[in-house]
């Protein structure tokens, strides 16, 4: 049996290739071809039901230009897939359905792209009948979000599903002990914690002289800012507004796309208030040149079960970027309160900010040496390691 430095990969992700906010999925697919692994990356099944907003009915439409294109290349060996599913995931007929039309044209692709000796590797906890589908060497359950609790998810049949892929894949990585402990107590073989990482060489780019950018040039005093999805099941809102009310001489900066995820996020009282400034989605090669003038980086995330499973990727992006971090005291955070600002409430998030405004980054050897052991090399290496252990 081959080892995993001589093999392709199927990747299942739950995120769209081009989404401005890369994560887990695209940088192991990113990082998997630099090393000479061929990729074919199948984007999100829809596994929230869509809405009529207008932002789901422009993905639909989007997504089924992209399917007649194809699988396509869009750098060097990756090819990208975009399914056309039906998304009423809750009915079993329509799973099946869904499965057969796409074990058929992904053993299709899998022909025409020439990839042998696959490894099948998923962030979407229902498609264990297409890995199977492919005669995969291994199969792997890359666990990053508890899905089930995210807005519109059929939380049953996510955490069925979920169940019968854990009893057969080969492996599991999890990014956080509150995932770890659920997985391996469902998981028939080997389950592993590693926790987000950042994009190093990119994001420490924030810490040389950058160009300020236009729409930061009219903001004066302190700027607390934020990188990510604008949803209110990710972002404390309440938390922001109260905040920039009560400090008029902070200007609140929330780079990230409004309701992804959740589309019917209401931002109107975020807009009504003048020293909050949403700027959109940024391209990523543009965030260090953002980052740079961040005074502090903020992590604002509600309490609800979501967030109480993930471990943020800001977390260690914010700090490759030389930044003090301000977040809330969620479980995995609790054992890095010596590399950042931890709050519970109201009055400590503020209290929280101003120390880290007046003292900066919070212990900085502790800092360096935490994101330099957390780049994405470092963890490709660690579960590649994992996956020929397995074999062996």
């Amino acid at each position: 049996m081959k080892t995993s430095q001589e093999v392709d990969f199927i990747i299942f992700s739950t995120a769209d290739w081009d989404n401005p906010f890369w994560t887990n999925k695209q940088h192991i697919s990113d990082r998997l071809a630099q090393r000479g692994h061929r990729v074919l990356y199948v984007e999100s099944l829809g596994l929230r039901t869509p809405t009529l907003k207008a932002q789901d009915l422009s993905r639909i439409v989007k997504r089924i230009i992209s399917f007649f294109k194809g699988a396509r290349k869009v750098k060097k060996n990756v090819w990208v897939y975009s399914p056309l599913v039906i998304p009423l995931h809750r009915y079993s007929f329509i799973r099946k359905l869904n499965s057969f039309l796409l074990k058929t044209i992904l053993k299709y692709y899998k022909w025409r792209l020439g990839l042998k000796n696959t490894i099948t590797w998923t962030y979407n906890p229902i498609v264990l009948d297409l890995m199977e589908s492919l005669n995969p060497q291994q199969k792997v359950y890359h666990s990053v979000d508890d899905l089930s609790a995210a807005p519109g998810m059929n939380s049953e049949m996510i955490l069925n599903e979920e169940k019968k892929l854990l009893e057969k894949v080969d492996v599991t990585f999890c990014t956080s002990q509150k995932i770890f402990k659920h997985c391996e107590n469902l998981a028939k073989n080997k389950v592993y914690y590693f926790s987000n990482v950042a994009d190093y060489e990119h994001f420490s780019k924030a810490r040389k002289d950058q160009s300020l950018p236009e729409d930061l040039k009219q903001l004066s005093g302190p700027i607390i800012g934020f990188v990510g999805a604008i949803s209110e099941y990710k972002v404390d809102l309440d938390l922001i507004i109260k905040s920039a009310l009560g400090n008029p001489h902070w200007q609140w900066v929330m780079i990230g796309k409004v309701g992804e995820g959740q589309p019917g996020t209401n931002i109107e009282e975020l807009k009504q208030v003048e020293n909050i400034h949403l700027l959109g989605p940024k391209k990523y090669e543009k965030l260090p040149q953002y980052l740079h003038y961040f005074d502090v980086c903020i992590i604002p995330t509600p309490v609800n079960d979501y967030t109480n499973s993930m471990f943020p990727m800001k977390f260690y992006e914010f700090m490759a970027a030389g930044k003090p971090i301000v977040a809330r005291n969620i479980d995995s955070l609790k054992d890095l309160l010596e590399a950042h600002y931890s709050y519970s409430d109201l009055a400590e998030f503020q209290e929280a900010i101003e120390t880290a405004l007046s003292s900066g980054v919070k212990t900085v050897e502790i800092c360096e040496n935490l994101v330099l052991e957390n780049t994405w090399e470092k963890r490709l290496d660690k579960m590649l390691s994992k996956l020929d252990s397995n074999l062996s």
